[in-house]
């Protein structure tokens, strides 16, 4: 046995004290860190069409979210950003942002209207998990029943407007189904049809996926990425998912009642630029959300599904949300360290164009518009430009449309704009014509050009810098 001497007890105290301090900061950061400790970047990710290991891109140009399924799209239909986007997946509560679109359709067809009573009937007010704490007997119009939908998720309110809404649907004939809630669940898988949804299926109008309501209901990202950018043309919609806590007034008894509303939403606590939407829970879904973002006009889209917590589902969003607005620059079209003057104004030098009247001589040229920029993702790859010159001759003035020049990022255009003229360039006189003439005829023999060289000046710098990337591991 090792004897340890008196001379070893105190440094043997420190090292245990220090490995104690070590382990209760490990957990104490271990604590803290929840909200993303599954949060990460992955090869099969893809930015913008292509993976990110396609791309070469670096770990911290990449979103790192917890998410399993995800999806990030602006209003015009731009993919940025997707994780097994195509692939089934439960959704939850999600569901109701179909449940809201089939009534608000159903309004603007005429067969139902905002004033229309909704009344919770007892398998609405019965149907359990989240609700909007509606009972049954209670009645309130339809533009009430969506706001006790959308911001408190209510699975009561869902029934309510299913019932509602499907027995109008049978009344107009555009329903078979005896069942009013049946009829408003067809009404949804078509409306899933109608806007572009290649997988989804609905089997309720609120998302339950257990027990009595567990089956073959499902969607994808992307397919909830369409249905939000449908559903956001709404103004009614948008204003809803929008609204935060709020009370609401129902007929209870015969009196009217206040029911306060409480917002499952919060994404507007994580993102500066939140303005809804829609989230979803159940053990099956894990904890999801399809949020907006409007930043300076430009609306995002994202759908994060079965992320590991309620608040990691707004950090993903926000994350996501985030990271496109980072990656949106404003890409000048004229870069050029050469000035020129127009009209008594200094313009960039773009190129110098031949004319081809002289043998000499070249016309300045800049861009239509010199300042003009244009709004590029930085990590799709660098700008390009092709220029194509027209053929001078005779008198050239300011202005003239000497040419065209086309930008291009991955082989997209992204910009196309005319080169004009910035100074005035006369033809040759009749004797200076006779004496290119004879120049020309010399040159000839001498295999000399006969016109002056078109030059392009400007420049296309580039947007990421390949040499600073590390790809993911």
């Amino acid at each position: 046995m090792t004897k340890v001497t008196s001379q070893y007890l105190p440094s043997l105290r420190v090292r245990v004290l220090a490995c104690a301090l070590a382990l209760v900061l490990l957990c104490a950061t271990s604590f803290v860190s929840t909200t993303d400790a599954f949060a990460d970047v992955r090869k099969a990710d893809v930015i913008y069409g292509e993976t990110v290991d396609a791309r070469g891109l670096a770990v911290a140009q990449c979103p790192s979210i917890d998410a399993n399924f995800a999806m990030v799209m602006d209003a015009q239909g731009t993919i940025y950003f997707e994780r097994n986007a195509f692939t089934a997946a439960q959704i939850a509560s999600i569901t109701k942002v179909m449940t809201a679109v089939v009534a608000l359709d159903a309004i603007n067809e005429g067969l139902v209207s905002l004033d229309t009573p909704v009344s919770v009937s007892s398998a609405a007010a019965y149907v359990g998990e989240s609700s909007a704490g509606l009972q049954e007997g209670d009645t309130m119009d339809m533009a009430t029943a969506l706001k006790a939908l959308l911001v408190p998720s209510g699975n009561d309110a869902a029934v309510a407007i299913a019932e509602t809404v499907g027995q109008a649907l049978i009344n107009a004939g555009q329903s078979t189904n005896a069942d009013p809630e049946s009829a408003f669940v067809e009404a949804m898988n078509s409306k899933a049809q109608e806007i572009g949804c290649t997988d989804s299926v609905y089997e309720n109008p609120h998302g339950l996926d257990f027990d009595e309501h567990a089956g073959n209901l499902h969607s994808t990202a992307s397919d909830i990425a369409k249905l939000i950018q449908y559903a956001m043309k709404n103004d009614l919609f948008r204003e809803d998912v929008a609204l935060g806590d709020t009370t609401i007034t129902v007929s209870r008894d015969g009196q009217p009642t206040d029911v306060f509303l409480q917002a499952t939403d919060q994404f507007i606590n994580y993102s500066d630029y939140a303005i809804g939407v829609k989230t979803g829970f159940t053990e099956l879904a894990g904890a999801s959300f399809a949020g907006a973002t409007n930043k300076d006009g430009f609306e995002l889209y994202a759908i994060v599904l079965d992320s590991s917590s309620e608040e990691q589902r707004f950090v993903d969003a926000t994350t996501l949300t985030d990271w496109v607005y980072d990656h949106l620059v404003d890409y000048p079209l004229a870069h050029s360290d050469q000035n020129v003057t127009m009209n008594g104004q200094s313009v960039p030098l773009v190129a110098e164009v031949a004319c081809e009247s002289w043998i000499d001589k070249t016309v300045p040229a800049t861009l239509a518009d010199p300042a003009a920029a244009v709004e590029v993702f930085d990590l799709n790859g660098n700008v390009s430009q092709v220029v194509e010159f027209n053929e001078l001759t005779g008198d050239i003035h300011v202005g003239d449309v000497v040419g065209t020049i086309t930008f291009k990022q991955r082989n997209q255009t992204i910009a196309q704009m005319d080169l004009v003229a910035c100074q005035d360039q006369p033809a040759p006189s009749f004797f200076e014509g006779i004496g290119i003439w004879w120049d020309r005829l010399f040159r000839g023999f001498s295999g000399q050009p006969q016109v002056a060289q078109s030059v392009v000046i400007n420049e296309t710098p580039f947007l990421v810098d390949r040499s600073q990337t590390q790809t993911t591991e």
